[in-house]
């Protein structure tokens, strides 16, 4: 399930770094977190949508590359992301 319009601008919102922010590495990440999320429920419910299942991988990878990015650029940004998003427990 793709995200709606108004959640989208409200994590925008929420992980901007200043005010004309929507690209920067926090809110690619906080985007893609969301998308995962969501995708991750519709995969309990449909354990054989393999298509579905690539996506999710893909999406994990890119975030994943964007998490490095960050932590090779400026570690405190990266580590508060990661505590606000409840990644890594």
């Amino acid at each position: 399930m793709a995200l709606t319009q108004e959640r989208k601008n409200q994590l925008i919102q929420e992980y901007r770094t200043h005010d004309n922010d929507t690209g920067s590495a926090e809110v690619q990440i906080a985007l893609l977190t969301e998308n995962i999320n969501s995708l991750n429920d519709h995969l309990r419910t449909h354990k054989k949508d393999h298509h579905s299942r690539r996506g999710l991988l893909k999406m994990v990878g890119q975030r994943r590359n964007l998490l490095n990015y960050l932590k090779e650029t400026d570690v405190t940004r990266y580590r508060t992301l990661v505590d606000r998003l409840g990644l890594r427990r």
